[in-house]
């Protein structure tokens, strides 16, 4: 388990699970920081149900990071179907939930749940407190809940967690003081990243870090998050939750995007992220741009193409 540099992620949501399913081939040392601050579908209703973190992100960090039978994974994506209270349910999800309730902790959960596994790294949340997430829109009012906060489609201008003070977990600052490399994204930024620089020490634990620090931009805007964002854009968010310092560089993608998939995003109200290279160095962060995407049937980032780009900027920077 000592091959590769110290890699240390932080997001949540589906974008997170991409990054780790190439890097996982990269270095043998990554570790996921996830956002616990999800209160939709499955991940919410046992949130409520069970008073612990929502383990769907979670779920989704160790199934990319698992070096197992294509049937195991195939298990825990499972999702129940039908008119029963398992209706809607994923199965790993169930499983995190059973496993915290023998434990009695959701950090020995996900270290069982990653024997079963056999995951290649650690996933750790950013805290174990039942947070939950707001926005202050520009125009003044607030939305309560993660779940919420895209679907009134305004702009918004800060998130908060509730309490806003919360503990991190220990394991968490551990693998942000041994990175050698920490990486935000893909993801809602507002929604799975941001979330994460609002518990307690986490942010100033990565500003303090002399770890290379990577934002890696999303390609297309999301509706009601950042509806009409450029990439400094999405940077300035990341440093006015977050502070001065938290990113050095951020990855944008510069493969083209043909004008039929344009076409077809514009009609769910998305559109390519407008990379403004001036204003994103005028932050005082760096630019590397790289193909990062399979637009083979949908718009996706790329998880082997994002993880070889990720080590590439690491060798590059580490040599200079």
């Amino acid at each position: 388990m000592d091959k590769g540099p110290n890699v240390t992620v932080v997001g949540g949501g589906t974008g997170l699970s991409v990054l780790l399913r190439g890097m996982k081939e990269e270095t043998r040392n990554a570790t996921a920081i996830v956002t616990v601050a999800d209160d939709g579908g499955s991940s919410g209703r046992l949130r409520e149900e069970f008073n612990i973190v929502p383990p769907g992100d979670l779920r989704n960090c160790l199934v990319a990071l698992a070096d197992t039978e294509p049937m195991m994974e195939k298990l825990f994506q499972y999702r129940f179907s039908g008119n029963s209270d398992l209706a809607g349910h994923s199965f790993g999800n169930l499983f995190i939930t059973a496993m915290t309730e023998v434990t009695g902790d959701i950090e020995q959960a996900l270290k069982e749940s990653s024997r079963v596994l056999a995951v290649k790294g650690r996933v750790f949340p950013a805290t174990t407190a039942k947070i939950r997430l707001s926005a202050t829109m520009e125009d003044g009012t607030v939305v309560e809940g993660e779940s919420q906060i895209p679907l009134v489609h305004k702009r918004i201008k800060r998130v908060h967690i509730f309490p806003h003070h919360v503990e991190p977990v220990p394991s968490s600052i551990k693998a942000i003081r041994e990175a050698e490399v920490i990486v935000f994204g893909p993801g809602s930024l507002y929604t799975s990243i941001i979330p994460n620089l609002l518990v307690d020490n986490i942010a100033d634990e990565i500003k303090k870090s002399k770890a290379i620090k990577i934002y890696i931009c999303n390609v297309m805007t999301q509706p009601g998050e950042t509806d009409d964002y450029t990439a400094s854009m999405h940077v300035k968010a990341l440093i006015e939750h977050g502070g001065a310092g938290i990113v050095d560089y951020v990855l944008v993608n510069n493969k083209e995007i043909s004008a039929e998939m344009q076409e077809y995003y514009a009609q769910k109200g998305q559109y390519p992220v407008l990379v403004d290279e001036k204003a994103v160095e005028d932050l005082g962060v760096g630019l590397f741009k790289a193909d990062i995407i399979d637009d083979s049937e949908m718009i996706h980032h790329d998880s082997m193409k994002l993880a070889q780009n990720v080590m590439k900027m690491y060798h590059t920077l580490k040599e200079n």
